[in-house]
């Protein structure tokens, strides 16, 4: 008997262009591609990661990506003070801090970096989170964070599956002036966002995926993390203790899933060689000053160093 009901990987468009050692690979969007992030890093891939932290509506990542691309310079008139920090209502509360100037720099460094990494980013993945969003009433704009201000201070809305299409083509076509061959990578978050309910949820997502294949093309490509979580795993076993985020076991099938359509096979001889090393650094010596010991370590030193000379990969 089968108790389960596996994704087809024909499902799934290959990519013309897969990731390898010579890829660097952006990450934009919700807290999922924090997780996708971690496992490109272990594996020693170049990525970079979420410049103004976790975004969860595709407005707040269209917002990102303009700022990046014009180069917005950021000051303190952009900022909000509430409970004895200084926010940016368009970055998580990882950039806040109780020094205005502190914030403002961090924000700042982090837009020209990014557009710099942008320019030699080879795949971009969008990772999608939610439709709704708050409107800050006092500046008559939309936030990506609310930083814990009196909800009375937002309105709440859905984003119409129009404004999403039409937020994505913005968001790819700025992406695109800044580096025209970056292959974009679409996907949803597994993550449940109940805390407008289950109904709620639902019609979040279901707007998302609709927009989502408005604007798919040979160059934007569709990722499923949301079915493999909610159609092929489809069981509590496979969330953390909340029930609403992937554990680490769905975190492992999925990036499995992820690595055998996008990352090209040549590179998997190099992960494994990666991982080798990795798991030999996390090993614990019973005996640091002996001699089989101190061979032990020469040994991962010269696996490092082997590395690094074929394929310029730092531990």
């Amino acid at each position: 008997m089968n108790f389960r009901t596996v994704l087809n990987s024909k499902e799934i468009q290959k990519p013309v262009k897969q990731i390898d050692y010579q890829s660097k690979i952006g990450l934009i969007g919700s807290c999922f591609v924090e997780n996708i992030g971690a496992k490109l890093s272990y594996y020693k891939l170049a990525n970079w990661i979420n410049p103004y932290g976790i975004l969860f509506n595709p407005l707040a990542i269209e917002k990102a990506l303009t700022d990046i691309y014009q180069k917005n310079v950021y000051t303190q008139s952009d900022l909000v003070f509430e409970n004895e920090r200084w926010h940016s209502l368009h970055h998580h509360s990882d950039f806040s801090n109780s020094d205005a100037t502190y914030v403002l720099t961090t924000i700042n460094k982090r837009i020209e970096e990014t557009f710099q990494e942008l320019q030699t980013t080879s795949h971009l993945v969008l990772t999608l989170g939610t439709a709704w969003v708050y409107h800050y009433i006092e500046r008559d704009e939309l936030v990506a964070n609310c930083h814990k201000i009196p909800q009375k201070n937002f309105i709440k809305r859905i984003l119409s599956v129009d404004e999403i299409r039409k937020s994505l083509e913005n968001t790819i076509e700025l992406v695109k002036k800044i580096n025209p061959e970056i292959q974009v990578i679409l996907t949803l978050s597994p993550v449940r966002h109940i805390k407008d309910g289950m109904l709620a949820n639902s019609q979040s997502k279901a707007q998302l995926l609709a927009a989502v294949y408005q604007v798919l093309s040979d160059d934007i490509l569709y990722f499923p993390s949301y079915e493999l979580q909610l159609d092929d795993l489809r069981d509590y076993r496979f969330y953390a203790d909340d029930m609403l985020h992937p554990n680490n076991t769905a975190v492992d099938y999925i990036w499995e899933v992820f690595k055998n359509i996008w990352i090209n096979p040549d590179s998997y001889p190099v992960m494994e060689k990666v991982e080798k090393v990795q798991k030999a650094m996390q090993h614990k010596a019973f005996n640091p000053d002996s001699k089989q010991h101190q061979d032990f370590i020469e040994n991962i030193k010269h696996q490092k160093e082997v590395l690094y000379k074929l394929y310029q990969i730092q531990f």
